[in-house]
């Protein structure tokens, strides 16, 4: 992932953290339509720490006062009908459901959630859920009338959000709409119960950066930095706009932007599962033609490649460095592309570069790899034979 990338991706998750339109959802559709890879799971988790610091910042005085007597009230018992200590435990139980549910489907959200139909179909309904629950249900209690058992129903909408596309804070709002939330108050305790779990999942997801992730560190650190910037504006306005707004415009756009997703997969504009459709990385299978064309002999079969031909560096000696001579990355066991000097993998036929250890992309017009920092195609050949 280039820096470019990580900064436009950085403000879209920064823009929409907090309104009830789904940050990861976004992330994933962004990407989508400039014809991106996905930036992933990893990099979405990781990059929400940003806007969650921004809640910490904004909400300071409050979550202080939440830690301080929650803290204090497990030895004073006095304490321990004060609403900030409720509103503690009122946390902890909210974020257990989905702390649950994460693990145990990790697998689905790294994959299955993220087809953009889906996407685009829990925009919709997710969105007016949240309008009927907006336009209807009483808007009567506030955040003292809390009770365990709203803070788990709390919780339950909260687990939606596993599912881009339906939004975290939408599907809390929604919970605490249905439940006869006011607006203000139904949004301050649905961004208060997802602080725990995003940090945690944030931290959960550190060790996938950098691995078979598209996003580096450096690219997701970026990110993190640019959505923690740009969601502390956007929360100050959001708890100013819903005193006098409704949630409206959020569903309307929500609609409009599922619609929009569903046509353009229909017409095969988009990839669900990829970027937008002719720009992705070649299949692994026609990836095997081209180097069966370069590497393989008359009747079709496999012969090692001549590192004179590729490019390939060799060590001292003049024999064939053990990569190049073993045709594998060491690290990821992945086998390394003759035509390119990559590694790639044989399921998803994404490239890595063995001498950074980055997972890049090639450019569709030279088809040299793009380097992740700098986003200018390079030639990983030339450089090795040059000795860079």
């Amino acid at each position: 992932m280039s820096i470019v990338e990580a900064i436009i991706l950085g403000i879209i998750q920064g823009l929409t953290e907090f309104l009830p339109i789904s940050s990861s959802g976004h992330l994933r559709v962004v990407s989508a339509f400039l014809g991106w890879p996905d930036p992933g799971a990893a990099f979405t988790a990781v990059s929400q720490i940003g806007t969650e610091l921004a809640v910490l910042l904004y909400f300071r005085q409050r979550i202080w006062a939440i830690l301080s007597t929650w803290t204090r009230s497990l030895i004073d018992r006095e304490l321990r009908s004060d609403m900030n200590a409720r509103m503690g435990w009122y946390v902890i139980i909210g974020t257990i459901p989905i702390g649950v549910l994460g693990l145990a489907l990790e697998d689905q959200i790294d994959s299955l959630f993220r087809d953009l139909r889906l996407i685009a179909l829990t925009l919709i309904v997710f969105g007016v859920f949240l309008g009927l629950a907006d336009y209807y249900m009483r808007k009567h209690r506030t955040l003292v009338d809390l009770t365990v058992g709203r803070g788990v129903v709390y919780g339950l909408f909260q687990t939606l959000a596993l599912i881009p596309g339906v939004s975290r804070s939408g599907a809390t709002i929604t919970g605490g709409r249905l439940l006869g939330f006011k607006r203000a108050d139904a949004a301050e305790y649905a961004f208060l119960l997802a602080m725990p779990a995003v940090f945690a999942s944030g931290v959960y997801k550190l060790t996938d950066i950098g691995g078979n992730e598209y996003a580096g560190w450096t690219a997701t650190i970026v990110g993190t930095v640019v959505a923690f910037a740009i969601g502390y504006v956007v929360i100050a306005w959001l708890m100013r706009f819903i005193t006098t707004h409704s949630f409206m415009p959020f569903v309307y756009y929500r609609c409009v932007l599922g619609v929009l997703i569903l046509t353009l997969v229909s017409f095969n504009v988009l990839d669900p599962k990829g970027g937008e459709a002719g720009t992705e990385t070649p299949p692994p299978s026609s990836q095997g033609e081209q180097s069966q064309e370069q590497g393989g002999d008359e009747d079709g079969g496999e012969r090692a490649a001549d590192p004179e031909e590729t490019g390939a560096p060799a060590s001292p000696s003049g024999e064939p460095s053990p990569t190049a001579e073993a045709g594998t990355d060491p690290v990821t066991g992945w086998p390394i592309d003759p035509g390119t000097g990559l590694a790639q993998d044989p399921e998803t036929g994404q490239y890595r570069d063995p001498d950074t250890g980055e997972n890049v992309q090639l450019d569709p017009e030279s088809g040299l790899p793009i380097d992740p920092y700098t986003g200018q195609p390079y030639d990983p050949l030339a450089d090795s034979a040059a000795g860079r």
